[in-house]
């Protein structure tokens, strides 16, 4: 190589905006968060160039990867600069797509843009997506933090991430078992989780208004806590069923983005079609109040939120009441059937 040349006074990197001492310590700061979701398969520690994991256990496995992030929830944390929920909320998003296939959830890598790298606010982060790989038994192998100095401001934030699972082959959930008769078993969502933001910031949060204030009138948690209220993981519980139940367990829908309809007609085969009774579950007041706020309609209310349910599984009906001891701690009910007809799912 040709020797550089050498400058007094000239620009450098923590110049532009840049900190590579930042970053070093941010990685310092998160290394017990990330050690403490270690798994007997990982090999290595944290500052390699890639995670490793073996796979030994698995007779003939399929790996299922998902990728996801928080959305502009993460918007909500830049105004309160409260950063411990969010990765909780990102590492949900994975690994309840994972289980839908009947995946048991490996590993997760985090990416995290920031416009100038705070290591207490990474660790927060990071600590955040730690709590939500232990609650699912996943790895945090590794991530990468990039800091986009004159891209984004200061106070910037994006969260993403990928998770990894595996399977054995042929054991995979999905519309291909879907049987008509089947009974669709919901699981409670007790808040928004991580879809709609865009939408429920627009109503509930405009500028100026005080998060601190009730969520709405008489509530007992604030504008902030509602808004920033943690994801549940399903995974552990779907896990569960998936290895009890065996094959009376024939389909899993995460209800996220594209709401209750969108998502369950994601594991209907062609000539099934379900029907799901609205009144069947119970839907959180946080919810109501975007509709009243917003005069949002009942349509697009379903279409974009979970209104109260995060997961439907597909069940025999024969497995009704050991699917439902399964899931208890989610507050599992029968919400609709599934039925031969047009592939399509009927809200009622």
């Amino acid at each position: 190589m040709s020797r550089l040349l050498e400058f007094e006074g000239g620009l450098s990197y923590a110049a532009a905006g840049v900190s590579i001492e930042a970053g070093d310590e941010s990685v310092e700061r998160m290394r017990a968060a990330v050690e403490s979701t270690r798994r007997p398969e990982v090999l290595g520690a944290i500052g390699g160039f890639g995670g490793l994991f073996a796979l030994s256990r698995h007779r003939d496995p399929v790996l299922v990867a998902s990728a996801d992030g928080v959305g502009t929830k993460l918007e909500v944390a830049r105004q309160l600069a409260r950063y411990d929920t969010v990765g909780r909320d990102l590492v949900a998003m994975l690994v309840d797509d994972l289980v839908c296939v009947g995946a048991e959830p490996l590993f997760v890598l985090d990416y995290v843009a920031v416009g100038r790298v705070e290591p207490a606010r990474m660790a927060e982060v990071v600590a955040g997506v730690a709590e939500g790989c232990r609650l699912a038994g996943a790895a945090l192998l590794g991530g990468e933090t990039a800091e986009h100095a004159g891209v984004m401001e200061p106070d910037e934030m994006d969260l993403a991430g990928f998770a990894v699972g595996v399977i054995e082959r042929g054991r995979e959930l999905g519309a291909p078992r879907v049987r008509p008769g089947d009974l669709l078993i919901g699981l409670a969502s007790p808040g928004l989780r991580s879809n709609g933001y865009s939408l429920a910031r627009r109503v509930l949060a405009p500028p100026g208004t005080d998060l601190g204030a009730p969520a709405w009138a008489g509530a007992s948690v604030s504008l902030a806590e509602e808004l920033l209220r943690p994801s549940v993981i399903y995974a552990p519980s779907v896990l569960r069923a998936v290895a009890e139940l065996g094959e009376e367990l024939h389909a899993v829908a995460h209800i996220t983005g594209g709401g209750i309809a969108g998502n369950v007609l994601r594991v209907l085969p062609e000539g099934l079609g379900a029907r799901i009774e609205l009144d069947s579950f119970a839907t959180p007041e946080i919810f109501f109040e975007i509709q009243r706020r917003g005069r949002v309609s009942g349509a697009e209310m379903t279409r974009v939120f979970n209104c109260g349910l995060g997961m439907v599984l597909a069940v025999a009906p024969g497995a009704r009441e050991a699917a439902l001891a399964l899931l208890g701690e989610h507050g599992p009910v029968v919400v609709g059937v599934v039925a031969e007809g047009s592939r399509a799912v009927e809200l009622r």
